[in-house]
């Protein structure tokens, strides 16, 4: 059959179209690192299947007394099991670039009694923070959501205690990390 020919049918036409519309899907999914927008908060309480709480926990180790930072806290998932772990000494900036998502953890928060959470809204490239003030930071998939990842992964290295913590969570989503952001950065969980 010749080309010109199989490019007539219609299968093969309804084939051509479901692989060019495929390629385009995919080449979004690949390539968008916008953060989630508001609107679809809720599929952001939708449980992580390796991102597990007792995972952060366990990497992450908060302690009474401690000053944590979370980068990009969505709707508080974390934010919300994390900060209790702290006490009443104890504090969690969450820092987003979304006033809702800031708005709705607080919401959360002040309903569950809980009062070390301090929200600040601000890009993860300008932390406004002092240098060395935050025992440890986690971010949950969202460092697949900040163009250039390496700004802010400096940017808390700045912000961090000598010898702070650092977890980055993030599994197979359209906002992944899909390489290291600079060379020689670790790929095992919890370290830097």
């Amino acid at each position: 059959m010749k080309l010109g020919n199989a490019l007539g049918r219609k299968d093969v036409r309804l084939g051509l179209t479901a692989a060019a519309a495929g390629a385009a899907a995919w080449g979004w999914w690949a390539s968008d690192s916008a953060p989630y927008p508001y609107a679809q908060h809720r599929l952001l309480d939708l449980p992580l299947p390796f991102l597990s709480q007792h995972r952060l926990d366990s990497m992450l180790g908060p302690s009474k007394g401690e000053r944590l930072l979370e980068i990009g806290p969505g709707t508080g998932l974390q934010s919300l099991k994390v900060a209790p772990q702290l006490g009443p000494g104890g504090q969690l900036d969450i820092v987003d670039v979304q006033q809702e998502m800031l708005d709705h953890v607080m919401g959360l928060a002040t309903g569950a009694g809980l009062d070390n959470i301090v929200p600040t809204l601000a890009d993860a490239h300008q932390l406004p923070f002092e240098e060395g003030v935050f025992d440890a930071a986690y971010l949950v998939t969202a460092l697949g959501e900040i163009p250039e990842p390496e700004v802010t992964l400096r940017e808390i290295h700045r912000v961090l205690k000598p010898g702070g913590r650092i977890v980055v969570g993030e599994f197979f989503d359209r906002h992944q990390v899909r390489r290291p952001p600079w060379p020689g950065m670790p790929t095992r969980p919890g370290c830097m």
